[in-house]
């Protein structure tokens, strides 16, 4: 049995309707604080259980008898680590033979905000009494072409992250090679670092003006500059950090990587940002 966490968001759903297409359905475990969201999966066969990170007892229940885990990571920052930690715990306990986590680009390297509670999540997993694989995902391209507001009605990107390139993937693409490695032994036991095709923002800029139809350049400030901004458009101070301390690990190169091992993962070229953007409904 093989037990996707995090069922109902953006990644877990897109895992679970190419994993159920890879394997037989009725394998397939889909967990989630809400699993009645999820009653179109149990008509094909896979099985619904409830998991909620804040709650152990649901963990443990919701691993009985499951021998492999994609644990997706938590989205309350500030929390992951001991959501993350019940997972690990509940796994070695059922005596779960393999769990795949996803992580975050260089996660022993990057600057990124996040990664202090990812790399927190590796060092639990290393110490953990069964097969692990670290799936290091780069930032989404969705991150982008899903907020394309603010540039559209400001005429213009803005931020502080220079020329550095972001080596973003779509999620569909990291969902399978996140499956690739449950479906795949030889792929276990190791760290993927998973990037697509990189861009700067400048070049962001350049491909969504051509779609748009007008010019919307990238203007790039300082670091200082950038949070004025931020704070002025309303942003709460929280929010205005992890902004600028992100574009300020973009700079300095953090999320760019090959996408040599996604490619291979995922027995194909990954997603382009051109091809994601002209996916778009565009008005010109």
């Amino acid at each position: 049995m093989i037990l996707v966490t995090a069922s109902t968001g953006h990644l877990g759903r897109l895992v679970l309707d190419e994993l159920r297409t890879k394997v037989d359905p009725s394998t397939v475990v889909a967990a989630a604080r809400r699993p009645e969201a999820l009653s179109d999966l149990a008509a094909d066969g896979v099985e619904l259980r409830e998991l909620d990170y804040d709650r152990p007892d649901t963990v443990r229940a919701a691993l009985t008898d499951v021998t492999q885990v994609l644990l997706i990571s938590g989205s309350e920052v500030g929390r992951r680590v001991p959501q993350h930690q019940a997972v690990i715990d509940a796994a070695a306990a059922a005596g779960v033979e393999h769990l795949a986590y996803t992580s975050v680009l260089h996660a022993d390297t990057s600057s990124l905000p996040v990664v202090p509670e990812h790399l927190a999540t590796e060092q639990l997993l290393s110490a953990a009494p069964l097969t692990t694989t670290i799936l290091r995902h780069s930032w989404y391209v969705e991150n982008y072409t899903e907020r394309l507001d603010s540039a559209l009605a400001n005429g213009a990107f803005v931020g502080a992250a220079g020329d550095g390139r972001i080596a973003a993937a779509t999620r569909a693409d990291l969902a399978s090679a996140d499956i690739a490695v449950l479906v795949d032994p030889s792929l276990r036991g190791a760290t993927h670092e998973l990037a697509g095709p990189a861009f700067t923002m400048s070049e962001l800029a350049a491909a969504v003006s051509a779609l748009a139809g007008r010019e919307l350049p990238y203007q790039d400030v300082s670091s200082e500059q950038y949070g004025a901004i931020l704070t002025g458009a309303g942003l709460p101070e929280p929010m205005v950090n992890f902004l600028v301390a992100t574009d300020l690990a973009i700079a300095n190169g953090d999320l760019d990587a090959s996408s040599e091992t996604l490619e291979r993962l995922i027995g194909r070229r990954p997603t382009t940002l051109t091809t994601a953007l002209e996916a778009l409904t565009w008005d010109t």
